[in-house]
């Protein structure tokens, strides 16, 4: 079972989305209050599972609306995704992947994770 992790950073706060085995699968923005955190990890819960894949690294793109992820690649060569509201506004992003698949996979992990995962705050040190 997957979690969302709110936690403080020096420009304010965000949060990541952890796998069952402790993995960061996705990150958020940076927010400035927790309640735009919190309503940020509501919005990633709702439109996760019903996004669909945009693949901008592929030869011919067809678009896809939004919600959706949107895969491309970063100026390393490597495989990202970031996951766009209804509105069209950014409420995750993905790490790099070397692999288009691996990507993918992490894609279907946020799916099967982020409709249940508890929310935990971690206290600032």
């Amino acid at each position: 079972m997957g979690k969302f992790v709110i936690k403080e950073v020096p420009s304010g706060i965000k949060f990541d989305l952890k796998a069952g085995n402790g993995e960061v699968i996705a990150t958020s923005e940076v927010y400035t209050t927790e309640t735009a955190c919190k309503n940020g990890i509501e919005s990633v819960k709702k439109n996760a599972p019903v996004a669909e894949v945009e693949d901008q690294t592929a030869e011919e793109v067809v678009p896809v609306k939004n919600p959706k992820f949107e895969v491309y690649q970063d100026k390393a060569g490597e495989y990202r995704f970031r996951l766009k509201a209804t509105n069209g506004q950014i409420i995750a992003t993905g790490e790099g992947y070397k692999a288009k698949a691996s990507c993918l996979n992490g894609i279907e992990s946020i799916k099967k994770n982020a409709p249940d995962a508890k929310v935990e705050k971690v206290e600032k040190k």
